[in-house]
């Protein structure tokens, strides 16, 4: 088995665990390479630039937190290669294992041992004057929102029509596993990520009565910028592009979900932790 190695930048534990976990995978006949564009791997593992990643492994093992998570699913995830994240990071909504259970980890995939689940991604697609212009994936979310200090006004539609024009600083559109995001802090509803299912939550609406509104994955649900001046909308986090007044962005399901290893705790094991719930403040 091929695994490939993804590591948080800026993190100096993160090569000795690469190292120490490539050692578990030699001593189980498989072979590993860490992902770099820019020359700093790991001392012994050789090196595959980030473009070329997904057609040379079989499993990618993250080192950072949810953003080295949604970087690396970016990479490999229309190749079919799972992702097996390792908290180094903060929250770790994503990355399900600890530093404690990394090896144990590591050996599960490299036996074969670890389930493995599906999560489904967005398509998101810009258009200008009717016109494709752009397209991304996303595994948490698309957000619109201000490129200056002034309300955007969004008009949101579904396939039978409009949903409405929202007066807001954005809209958040995002997937089940997105929705303990950016959308969660939006006051969106957490989703569980078996589901398949988009959210629409506006950002600090004017109206108040503006509510998120969960759409069915298969629907295709668009966003026009109706304002006089440009927006801006970034995916994941990581890709940014200004839409015009006019332009807009359709969203639907992606073709090709996520898979990722399985988490041995529950979604709501997980919230307890992260989000400290139950826990009384004294």
């Amino acid at each position: 088995m091929r695994f490939g190695f993804l590591l948080k930048p800026g993190k100096p534990e993160a090569p000795r665990v690469a190292a120490d976990l490539a050692e578990v995978v030699r001593r189980r006949g498989g072979t590993t390479v860490v992902a770099t564009d820019d020359g700093d791997g790991v001392p012994g593992l050789p090196a595959v630039p980030l473009a070329e990643l997904g057609p040379a492994i079989d499993v990618l093992v993250i080192l950072g937190g949810d953003g080295t998570f949604l970087h690396g699913a970016s990479l490999v995830a229309d190749h079919g290669v799972p992702l097996l994240g390792i908290n180094l990071g903060t929250l770790g909504f994503m990355t399900h294992y600890t530093l404690a259970d990394a090896q144990t980890a590591v050996e599960a995939v490299a036996d074969q041992k670890l389930g493995i689940e599906e999560r489904m991604r967005l398509k998101v697609t810009v258009r200008s004057a009717g016109k494709e212009i752009e397209s991304r994936t996303a595994l948490n979310e698309a957000v619109i929102q201000r490129a200056t200090p002034r309300l955007l006004d969004l008009q949101a539609e579904l396939e039978d029509g409009v949903i409405t024009t929202y007066k807001a600083d954005g809209l958040i559109i995002s997937t089940p596993t997105g929705s303990t995001a950016y959308n969660l802090a939006a006051g969106g509803p957490i989703l569980t990520p078996d589901l398949e299912a988009i959210v629409l939550t506006p950002i600090c609406p004017h109206t108040l009565t503006n509510r998120p509104v969960v759409i069915r994955a298969d629907a295709r649900a668009s966003v026009t910028n109706v304002s006089t001046h440009p927006v801006t909308m970034t995916v994941d986090g990581r890709w940014t592009r200004d839409l015009a007044p006019g332009d807009s962005v359709d969203v639907r399901k992606a073709d090709r979900p996520l898979r990722t290893f399985r988490s041995r705790n529950s979604l709501f094991a997980v919230l307890r932790e992260k989000l400290s719930w139950g826990v009384r403040q004294e």
